[in-house]
């Protein structure tokens, strides 16, 4: 049918009748209230985002227009949220919800024209096309004035920048605009930002599940948590990969993520139809100019976690303001993360992109990158390292200085800045040349000895050790196996450490290099006394110190004065264990060499808790105790926790007795630190043992004895069987405790320890007298005492006196009483836990004879 209609017109004298056809008037453009697209029925998490959106929007009181700037890194899911909450709040803006895609980020079409996009919302209200304004500060105005006094809600999808933006906003505070953007909008005033980070764990993986159609239980929840985790928990890499999964029932979740996991380019499996998570990538990097293209690429050949501008500037070739400057932009545009002030970070999927992309780069200009990189690492830890070192050697070459290095002119500064780096350093060390493994790896070795990882630490000097012998490099090699050996020696590995530190001593003797062979001395004197070879760990020392001292070390001479102190103490020669110790915390404080005197103090406060001089022993270890924690070292602070967690014990505090101890066991556990793990259970299992928790006590003890054999730390395991006797005798099994209390002794008598001699005698005194033996109690109690006074011990003098004096009294009150007398004076002198008890006992023989 023909909608067009005719007119007649008469012109002058002739009736002459003219057809015109008009078309009808085109209908007005329908007003749209609702443009919002679909709701994700399977979205999932983001519960704080969602409630700072919907809670800030249904209880604004502002009278300024309220925006939420959404931003975050590619396939993030900012679209998916703004939508999900726009859906949600839809009630609270009855006069529309309108979505708007602004393209900055749109495969094959530039952004939108904030003119047309104007065009496109007026029109939407209802404007017709032929009263839209030219201009668009026009446009901006009659769309302001249209939303005047309205509630709408308006989101602003995919924004390029703030200049995008700004003139679609409503003046409005009825109106609520939600924005997203890959970019950060800093210059959007008013705007809330909420940057959007992956996914929690679990959350990653509930969408996973939801997605993929699937509800995993044992051993497929681990498959679920790992597939999400190599996802790096990108909502729209997750999206892919389970999609791919729920059209394949039959496939197992266990073996499609080992394939996932193994395939050798994951982004490409990250792809359905036109969506993909490269092409994603793509869009924010072809965004940049070349040169921070260039710059971004560099960042895909870093192998560690994170990194500063410092590095960014030697890996990149970039003067150092300017790489700050070009990690902040792409830090802007969300293509790296700052986890922390100054620190960046590639999210795992982006750092695979960039390391494709620069497969483009010549190889040439790759290596030349990673050389500059590793140069400026290798140099900045050797000057760390200057002030780290405790020991009198040098480095085997130094690295010649980067364009712009940190300034480290303290030993805080240093440890501050290998703390950080401590990850990049490792993760360079496996993938670097020769020789700068061997020099990272000598540059490394003090830190890691203090701050652990120690099987981080094995495994590299190991490296460092087979390298520099493949490659000739001797003195490398020496001090590779030296610092090898002082790790497997904490470890527990004592005959490895042997080994080690003997193959290390050969080669310093066959190179003529005599600091180093001083060194080796006295590691090797280490490694002897620990299970308990006495007199060859004093010859190995004696022999440093002289070489020391010939040399004018004067800080190894401190280090070995402090050595031979041990030593002493160890044989129960208390008061030259303490002259040795104050020689060696005298020159380590003309020296101004602290880490040395923390150390010093805490052995000269366990000899003064050894001798009964609790007070002092007490004043000394929390001086160590602070003294570590000030300088970071945290083996130190875990040895003196556990040795002030012994004398709260000795002192009756338990409950302290045991903190102290828990918190020194998580050190060492973390330190990986075996054998101060073995003595602090036995130090706690004597805590539950005194607290009547046999148990537990029990269970504590076995761990330490079994421990104490695996690493063959004779000592430690006589203490902990002397222990386990007099808790086995405490639970009613006399006998069983008996038998090891013997095997304790034969085994302080095998290592010529004196003062583990009297301790086990004591007990076995002890044991004798309950299981009414009281001549063989008397017999032992007086060769304990002896052997006590021997090695000046006045707390095992007293308990073997308090023993006397008990069996005394069954036949001569006079004789016992005149024992207990000594036996309290030395108990009170000295601030034992068991005077009042040996003072009442006192108390009451003294009254029996009255």
């Amino acid at each position: 049918m023909d909608l067009r209609r005719s007119t007649g017109v008469q012109i002058g004298d002739h009736n002459t009748q003219h057809i015109t056809y008009q078309a009808p008037s085109q209908p007005g453009p329908v007003a749209l209230r609702n443009t919002l697209p679909r709701d994700t029925a399977a979205f999932t998490g983001r519960d704080g985002e969602l409630h700072r959106l919907l809670h800030t929007a249904e209880n604004s009181n502002t009278p300024v227009l309220t925006i939420h700037a959404v931003d975050g890194m590619p396939g993030v899911g900012k679209t998916a949220l703004v939508t999900h909450a726009a859906h949600q709040l839809a009630s609270h803006y009855p006069d529309g919800q309108l979505f708007v895609d602004l393209h900055a980020h749109t495969a094959g079409r530039p952004p939108a024209a904030p003119s047309d996009v104007l065009a496109t919302l007026l029109i939407a209200i209802g404007i017709s096309p032929e009263h839209l304004p030219n201009t668009m500060e026009e446009r901006a105005a009659l769309w302001r004035d249209r939303l005047a006094g309205r509630r709408v809600l308006l989101v602003l999808d995919n924004a390029a920048d703030t200049d995008q933006v700004e003139p679609l906003l409503p003046a409005s505070e009825h109106c609520l605009v939600l924005v997203t953007s890959r970019r950060r909008l800093i210059a959007l005033d008013g705007a809330h930002p909420l940057p959007l980070a992956p996914l929690p764990p679990d959350e990653a993986a509930r969408l996973f599940t939801r997605l993929a159609r699937r509800e995993p239980t044992g051993a497929g929840l681990s498959s679920v948590a790992e597939a999400v985790r190599l996802c790096g928990h990108l909502p729209l890499a997750i999206t892919l990969l389970a999609a791919r999964l729920s059209h394949h029932p039959a496939w197992g979740i266990a073996s499609f993520t080992d394939e996932f996991a193994t395939a050798q380019d994951r982004l490409s499996e990250l792809e359905a139809g036109n969506r993909a998570v490269a092409a994603a990538f793509d869009l924010s990097y072809n965004d940049l100019p070349a040169h921070l293209q260039h710059f971004f690429r560099c960042l895909g050949l870093h192998p560690g976690p994170d990194i500063d501008p410092y590095a960014t500037a030697a890996l990149t070739d970039t003067p150092l303001t300017r790489a700050r400057r070009h990690l902040d932009t792409l830090y802007t545009d969300h293509l790296i993360e700052e986890p922390a002030p100054r620190r960046y970070r590639l999210h795992d999927l982006l750092r695979q992109y960039a390391r494709t992309l620069t497969a483009h780069d010549s190889e040439e200009a790759r290596t030349q990158a990673t050389q500059r990189l590793v140069t400026y690492y290798t140099h900045t830890a050797q000057t760390a390292d200057q002030h780290l070192n405790t020991t009198p050697r040098h480095h085997t070459r130094t690295t010649a200085a980067p364009g712009s290095a940190p300034k480290l002119t303290t030993r805080e500064h240093a440890l501050a800045w290998m703390r950080t780096e401590c990850h990049n350093l490792l993760a360079f060390a496996h993938r670097t040349q020769p020789t700068y493994l061997i020099a990272l790896a000598d540059a490394m070795a003090t830190y890691l000895r203090a701050q652990g990882p120690w099987d981080q630490a094995v495994t590299l000097h190991r490296a460092a050790a087979t390298t520099a012998h493949n490659t000739n490099d001797r003195l490398g090699e020496a001090h590779a196996l030296q610092d090898l050996g002082i790790v497997r020696r904490m470890t527990g590995e004592y005959a490895e450490a042997a080994m080690l530190s003997e193959q290390a001593l050969n080669l310093y003797r066959t190179l003529g290099h005599r600091p180093g062979e001083a060194h080796a001395l006295k590691e090797l004197g280490r490694v002897r006394w620990t299970p308990g070879e006495y007199a060859k760990a004093t010859e190995l020392v004696e022999q440093a110190l002289n070489l020391y001292r010939t040399l004018g070390h004067r800080l190894g001479e401190a280090k070995t004065l402090q050595d031979l102190g041990i030593v002493r103490r160890m044989t129960g020669e208390y008061m030259e264990a303490t002259e040795l110790g104050e020689q060696a915390l005298n020159l380590y404080r003309t020296l101004g060499h602290r880490p040395g005197e923390a150390n010093t103090l805490q052995d000269l406060a366990i000899v003064r808790r050894m001798t009964g001089e609790y007070m002092e022993a007490t004043e000394l270890g929390e001086q160590a105790l602070n003294l570590y924690r000030t300088l970071g070292d945290r083996l130190g602070e875990a040895n003196t926790l556990k040795a002030l967690g012994r004398m709260r014990r000795m002192n009756g505090k338990y409950a302290e007795a045991t903190e102290l101890g828990e918190q020194a066991l998580s050190l060492y556990r973390t330190l990986g630190h075996r054998p101060g793990e073995a003595n602090t259970l036995q130090a706690l299992g004597c805590v539950r043992r005194m607290t009547g928790e046999y148990a537990k006590a029990i269970e504590l003890g076995e761990q330490a004895r079994n421990l104490y054999r695996t690493l063959g730390n004779r000592p430690g395991e006589a203490h902990t069987l002397l222990d386990l006797s007099v808790l086995r005798s405490q639970m009613g099994n006399v006998s069983d405790g008996m038998e090891l209390a013997a095997q304790s002794l034969d085994l302080f008598r095998e290592i010529g320890d004196v003062q583990g001699e009297a301790k086990a005698l004591k007990t076995a005194g002890d044991l004798q007298a309950e299981s009414g033996q009281p001549q063989q109690a008397l017999a032992s109690y007086e060769e304990a005492l002896l052997l006590a006074r021997q090695v000046r011990s006045p707390l095992w003098e007293a308990h073997a006196l308090e023993g006397t004096a008990r069996c005394q009294a069954r036949t001569d009150a006079q004789a016992a009483i005149i024992s207990l007398r000594e036996a309290v004076a030395i108990y009170q002198r000295i601030g034992a836990a068991k005077t009042p008890t040996a003072t009442d006992y006192l108390t009451r023989l003294e009254s029996e004879q009255t």
